[in-house]
């Protein structure tokens, strides 16, 4: 695999128009909403910020439930889109407006949106910052589909539901090392459901959310490895009846 260091103009300009259907779409929401004094509308970068926009937004969620969730699904897909930091507190948003079942349905849907909206985006212009950011982790990623493309639904599990390798790398550098769309897809859509429970759950207990920490304690993160061990086992099971076969069909062929 080569390293691509250069990044044409016509890259910079579809990333420039992506951009701008999402300014769309919120300047869209901005304008079909009661005038109003929205200088609480941030991304949140902490749990005080994100408990100020909670309370701003339960007052529209109710009367303008479209506005709110079309505003919400554009802004998580952008910061997924763009790798932009912060999703997490989008997560116990959607817990804290939607509850349990609608923010799990709503993050899944986002998450899964954004993530595909990314991977499109690094197959048309993501290689050169790829190459660029992560050129050792990617060297990496590429063996190790390599290894496991007879199971690589399974792999992609493992790695959706553990935090082996960040989700952020994983959305862009998956058609780098040809990860087909159907198997990323269902791996995202399934994959981050434990971890969108975990975070769904406690945005509808925000008050008494005091870290980010207190979100994946050691029985937390044990439960998704557990999870993830669980998915990939096909994968080990697949490879050691692989080895088992060899020394018996080679002794066949020798009598």
């Amino acid at each position: 695999m080569a390293r691509e260091d250069s990044f044409p103009v016509w890259e910079a300009a579809l990333l420039a128009g992506v951009a701008a259907v999402f300014a769309a779409a919120l300047g869209g929401v901005y304008v079909s909403m009661p005038h109003s004094d929205y200088s609480f509308l941030k991304l949140p970068r902490n749990l005080q910020e994100l408990r100020v926009l909670t309370n701003h937004l339960e007052g529209y969620t109710s009367d303008y439930t479209i506005q709110v969730l079309v505003g919400y699904c554009a802004v998580y897909i952008f910061m997924q889109t763009f790798m932009i930091p912060g999703t997490i507190f989008m997560s116990l948003l959607a817990g804290a407006l939607f509850g349990q079942l609608g923010g799990l349905a709503l993050v899944i849907f986002a998450a899964t949106a954004g993530a595909s909206s990314c991977y499109f985006l690094s197959k048309l212009v993501g290689k050169p910052l790829v190459f660029s950011l992560w050129p050792d982790k990617l060297m990496f990623f590429q063996k190790q589909v390599a290894k496991r493309r007879e199971k690589l639904l399974n792999y992609m599990l493992f790695l959706r539901v553990t935090p082996t390798l960040p989700n952020t790398f994983i959305n862009f550098a998956s058609p780098i090392v040809d990860i087909p769309y159907h198997i990323f897809f269902l791996a995202t859509s399934i994959g981050l459901i434990p971890a969108a429970y975990v975070t769904v759950r406690a945005g509808i207990a925000l008050s008494d959310l005091r870290s980010l920490n207190d979100l994946y304690d050691p029985k937390s993160i044990a439960v998704l490895f557990l999870i993830g061990l669980v998915s990939v086992t096909p994968t080990l099971l697949g490879k050691n009846e692989t080895q088992g076969r060899a020394p018996a069909d080679m002794a066949a062929s020798t009598n």
